[in-house]
């Protein structure tokens, strides 16, 4: 399973990314005095990089695909939570674009997986 880690690249990103959330979160809170959108993100931008080291022990392919795929369904809902803080004036575009491509890198990189991982053993 390790290869379908793509050498923990995602991992790596995702962990990085988590951290971003966090300081994120902060800064919402402490600048924006946003609490509920801002909590969303967090709950969910942490959970990406919780599944993927989840998956890098998974009992079985099924459990790694499931893993993996929990992560991907993480992923896309903080898009969607960047995009209502973009829209909503919380963030400024500069400050999305920056933190959202980080998340279209790390979904693309869960569905190459994902779309491995099925190739491999669907």
């Amino acid at each position: 399973m390790v290869n379908e880690m793509k050498g923990n690249i995602v991992k790596i990103k995702s962990f990085a990314f988590a951290v971003r959330v966090v300081k994120l979160y902060q800064y919402l809170g402490e600048h924006k005095k946003e609490f509920v959108l801002s909590k969303q993100l967090l709950r969910s931008g942490t959970s990406v990089g919780a599944m993927v080291r989840e998956a890098e022990h998974a009992e079985s392919k099924n459990d790694f695909k499931h893993k993996m795929a929990i992560a991907q369904k993480e992923i896309n809902e903080t898009i969607y939570w960047l995009e209502l803080l973009k829209e909503t004036d919380y963030l400024t575009t500069e400050q999305f674009e920056s933190i959202n491509h980080d998340a279209v890198e790390i979904i693309k990189l869960i569905t190459a997986i994902l779309k491995s991982a099925k190739t491999i053993n669907p």
